[in-house]
């Protein structure tokens, strides 16, 4: 029944090999032992999901590569019905969480004097990064709290951390990184000394 509502047998296939190892990338021969598929048919439908955007390619010692693209818009939804792993499917939607739940979490990392979450957090939201961090936080709890985001989201994150002086220098030169954060959708979820409300 699925194979219908996704188009083909070779399809579904793909899509539980891509969806249950994110971050990994096989060549079209690997693909066509590990699915059990005709060579002709993997092509096909690896063009076809190229063009939807939901995997990419990159070449490697003279060989085509391909893997799932965790930015894909329907990355979190698609690895829910297709992986294994059914806690991928419950993807963090921080604007909906208590102000007070990541606070407490900021609080933890020590130093965070400013914190814009956008990127997949954000719903419309274009930015490529997920998080800024601005500060002086602690590597390593940064570090374990990136990994927690990322396991209950199901994917990979973009972050930055910055220092303050720098975050400040580079919003006064209208730096492109940042204005590009900013000029998309985003929600701060600090600014403990209001930089953000003195550049408008």
């Amino acid at each position: 029944m699925i194979d219908a509502l996704f188009g083909s047998k070779t399809r579904i296939k793909l899509l539980h090999l891509f969806l249950n190892n994110p971050g990994k990338s096989f060549y079209v021969r690997e693909i066509t032992r590990l699915i059990d598929e005709q060579i002709n048919s993997v092509r096909r439908e690896l063009a076809n999901m190229l063009k939807v955007g939901i995997i990419k390619s990159d070449t490697a010692d003279n060989k085509l590569y391909y893997e799932v693209d965790q930015r894909y818009e329907h990355y979190v939804p698609l690895r829910a019905i297709f992986g294994d792993d059914k806690e991928a499917g419950s993807a963090v939607d921080a604007p909906k969480q208590s102000t007070l739940d990541w606070q407490a979490r900021l609080d933890e990392l020590g130093g965070v004097k400013l914190a814009i979450m956008a990127g997949v957090f954000v719903s419309g939201s274009a930015s490529k990064v997920d998080l800024l961090l601005v500060g002086n936080p602690a590597p390593a709890r940064t570090k374990a709290f990136i990994k927690t985001l990322e396991k209950k989201e199901g994917r990979e994150l973009n972050y930055s951390v910055l220092s303050y002086d720098e975050f400040y220098y580079r919003l006064s030169i209208r730096d492109k990184f940042i204005t590009e954060l900013m000029s998309s959708k985003h929600v701060v979820l600090r600014d403990v000394e209001q930089i953000l409300d003195k550049q408008k």
